[in-house]
């Protein structure tokens, strides 16, 4: 039996103890399955789309669990095939003999991601919907939830479908120039389907801008916490976390790996990395611990520089990459600042009492507002790693296209190259159709006459 003939069970909720947990069941034979492990009344009564409360029956006609079952008729279900959803009471125990009993009577266990690629492959959804339903499962602040819903809409799918018309539009003038060179064609000029073409590298361009902030959305903004030993890194963290996270003490080198949790900051998730202390050691572990630090720090969305404003400067400083955003914390702002930091630009901070910690939640958010997508917007676009990479191949074939008809190369060099860029952007959203060239030829040319 093929993946696409089978039915398909898993648990749809979450494993654990629950009021609740729903069952899903998809394929052609969930009717059947269900006649098996139901009261006979049960298919006499069933309707789509109607709740039916009845009992899950073992192999010996004995009640496991009184359920509601909801029937969805294909094509009008999430999967696009028929489709059985079980709400039964949410122990362990009960929710495993259900599933247990749906697998006896003919089911077989949903691998991860089924039921959306079975979506996907009935026409339900496209790639990069269904890529957003995990989006927005995984979405841990408003507008990375935002964006996801948007994605699930089709805003991404929408754009890509728009390019892709206009890319076939293009293809197809130039394939009848091709083809049908003693045809009575009047294909665009040179000039004009250079146009078009900047137009498409212009829209790809805008779409690539947002990947970063996209990154940002979805895997949080990687903030690392750096500074001497002692000055509050550690506590700083347990501060913003609001518990006690990381250990402190005003032992040096009490810090020997990287901590990592996340929080929610003015709307965004940071994932906050508390480092091993910088200073010169000649313990091997502490050695490995601040080696940890410098990688960190090259890898950073974010540093955060704990300074002790407290006690005088040190003679080295760290070292962060230009390019990396940084914020200065002047920590220990509950004491006296030495004298060393009275000129020094920062943050004043004290984890005593929380004082600064509005004015570094205002400075994150103005250094990352311009990369994350508006929040205002009707439309949020931001693209995944997948769809930068094929964005990226794409907008390298139109442009390789456009220097092919500015050289007057021959039309066959320039078709090579947009077909290359069709076919990247239908690995976006799960669509490569060569038909549409021939009809998009055919219905626009009217050729075969």
């Amino acid at each position: 039996m093929s993946t696409s003939e089978k039915t398909i069970a898993a648990q749809a909720t979450a494993v654990g103890q629950g009021a609740i947990a729903v069952i899903r069941m998809s394929g052609s034979a969930c009717l059947e399955v269900l006649r098996l492990c139901t009261p006979p009344t049960l298919s006499e009564k069933l309707k789509p789309r109607y709740a039916h409360l009845s009992y899950i029956l073992d192999a010996n006609q004995a009640p496991i669990d009184q359920v509601l079952i909801t029937y969805f008729a294909a094509p009008a279900s999430y999967t696009g095939e028929d489709t059985v959803e079980i709400s039964c009471h949410g122990g362990m125990l009960v929710t495993e003999r259900v599933l247990q009993r749906l697998f006896q009577c003919g089911a077989s266990p949903a691998e991860p991601g089924e039921f959306t690629k079975r979506a996907f492959l009935n026409g339900q959804l496209d790639l990069t919907q269904a890529e957003a339903v995990m989006d927005i499962i995984s979405a841990n602040n408003d507008l990375a939830l935002k964006a996801a819903q948007f994605q699930l809409q089709g805003s991404i799918g929408s754009q890509i479908y728009s390019l892709r018309d206009d890319l076939i539009h293009v293809l197809a003038h130039i394939e009848a120039y091709i083809d049908f060179p003693d045809e009575d064609i009047s294909p665009d000029t040179a000039e004009a389907l250079l146009l078009k073409l900047q137009g498409m590298c212009k829209k790809i361009t805008s779409l690539l801008a947002t990947a970063d902030g996209g990154r940002l959305l979805r895997e949080g903004i990687r903030t690392v916490i750096v500074g001497p030993p002692n000055v509050g890194k550690s506590s700083l963290l347990n501060s913003l976390l609001g518990y006690e996270r990381a250990i402190v003490s005003n032992i040096a080198g009490t810090t020997r790996d990287t901590v990592e949790e996340r929080i929610l900051i003015a709307g965004l998730t940071l994932r906050l990395i508390d480092t091993a202390g910088l200073r010169d050691s000649d313990d091997v572990i502490e050695q490995a611990g601040i080696r940890r630090t410098t990688q960190a720090i090259s890898s950073a969305d974010l540093v955060l520089e704990v300074v002790d404003a407290s006690q005088a400067r040190p003679t080295d400083e760290v070292s962060i990459p230009a390019q990396t955003p940084h914020i200065r914390i002047l920590n220990k702002a509950d004491l006296d600042r030495h004298p060393d930091w009275a000129a020094t630009q920062g943050i004043a901070f004290s984890c005593l009492n929380d004082t600064g910690r509005s004015e570094l939640e205002t400075a994150i958010y103005q250094i990352f507002a311009e990369k994350l997508p508006s929040e205002s917007a009707n439309n949020l676009i931001a693209v995944n790693a997948r769809h930068q990479h094929e964005l990226s191949l794409c907008l390298e074939h139109l442009q390789l296209a456009s220097d092919s008809i500015e050289n007057a190369d021959s039309p066959e060099f320039t078709a090579l190259e947009l077909r290359e860029a069709l076919t990247h952007l239908g690995e976006i959203t799960g669509t490569i159709d060569t038909e549409d060239i021939l009809g998009a030829i055919f219905s626009s040319f009217c050729l075969g006459k």
